[in-house]
């Protein structure tokens, strides 16, 4: 019976598959009368966008960025380790600290720039200091944190090359003057060592972005690492005990603040940590910096191993923040990793009796 005039309008439905009724060599129809065997009516989603564009767009960084996430965190480290032989009377590793800083700073620079594309939009970072911005403020902790480091390590030179340095009577002054120039160096070396993952966390990428605020940790226990491990390579044994103690704390700073920072992170932003490129990379850090931190507290006082162990701990270092960069490019390219995490934010608020605004993005 019709029972609206619009029925007509009805395609034909398909002829329906005669019962079977139990012969030999047929199938029996499940019962489903009690509704556990419901064959699904939704598909499964898929994380699709708009033309099949990412929902967050990219950051627009390459591999000279990571470059100079790493060199940062070498120069923040090496230029505390300087200061440490300066306050301790370890001549060697106070020179040897003191150049790393300023080689690490000025590839770091010259990475950075090459990002940038033209040397003058660095300055033009410098006509403004805007509180807000990590870029701006990360622009001049750089800049304060390279004076420091330049004029300890010129000092250094010029007492290599015998005062052959053409200083005239600026020699009197600049020697006068870089002790100072090491401790500013050194007072400027954490908020380098950390800006940097300040600046990851500022963006909309979904893996650095729910990472924020134990990423900066992550770096400064990088930084560590890195410097320590510098100075173990380059440096006598008899002079590396600030560099041995800086490895111990750097290697369990990183893998508690590590495993912390997976911990509170939503499980589906995580996700890129462990997967592909990333996940190799950062397990392998793991690896390398449990290696270098017993090596440095078991055999770092011989030369060998002190230098094996110094290797591993830059690799350790350099992986983890590659492996972070490349997880967080990876978790821009694929939508499910911007939606779901959204999807949790809103189903945590309202679970928490949160109904009344119109926030479904953040918590």
């Amino acid at each position: 019976m019709t029972l609206s005039e619009f029925d007509s309008f009805r395609p034909a439905e398909p002829a329906r598959r005669p019962r079977q009724d139990g012969k030999p060599g047929t199938r029996r129809r499940r019962d489903n009368s009690d509704g556990s065997r419901e064959i699904p009516m939704v598909p499964e989603p898929e994380f699709t966008s708009y033309y099949g564009r990412p929902v967050v767009k990219p950051a627009p960084w390459g591999d000279d960025v990571a470059i100079y996430l790493f060199l940062g965190g070498v120069a923040a480290g090496s230029a505390l380790l300087g200061l440490g032989g300066q306050l301790t009377g370890r001549p060697t590793l106070r020179r040897n600290a003191r150049l790393g800083a300023l080689a690490a700073a000025g590839a770091g620079a010259v990475a950075l720039v090459k990002d940038l594309g033209r040397p003058e939009r660095f300055l033009h970072m410098l006509r403004t200091f805007k509180v807000t911005s990590p870029m701006s403020v990360g622009s001049w902790i750089l800049s304060a944190f390279s004076v420091g480091a330049g004029v300890s390590a010129v000092a250094e030179i010029d007492r290599m090359s015998g005062a052959r340095l053409p200083l005239g009577p600026l020699r009197k002054v600049l020697h006068a003057v870089e002790g100072p120039a090491g401790v500013e160096a050194a007072l400027f070396a954490g908020p380098l060592a950390a800006y940097t993952a300040v600046l990851l966390g500022d963006t909309a990428t979904p893996t650095w972005n729910a990472a924020h605020e134990e990423l900066p940790f992550v770096f400064v226990s990088s930084a560590c690492l890195a410097s320590a491990g510098l100075a173990m390579v380059t440096t006598p044994v008899r002079e590396t005990g600030p560099a041995r103690n800086l490895a111990v704390l750097g290697v369990v700073g990183d893998v508690l603040a590590m495993k912390v920072m997976e911990r509170r992170m939503d499980p589906v932003a995580a996700e890129p940590l462990h997967q592909g490129k990333a996940g190799t990379m950062l397990k392998w850090s793991e690896r390398l910096a449990v290696a270098g931190g017993l090596g440095a507290l078991l055999g770092g006082r011989n030369r060998v191993a002190a230098a094996a162990s110094g290797v591993a701990l830059l690799a350790a270092s350099a992986l983890t923040r590659f492996g972070v960069f490349e997880a967080g490019l990876a978790s821009a390219k694929n939508p499910r990793y911007t939606i779901e995490p959204q999807k949790n934010r809103l189903a945590a608020r309202r679970a928490a009796g949160v109904t009344g605004d119109a926030i479904t993005t953040s918590s």
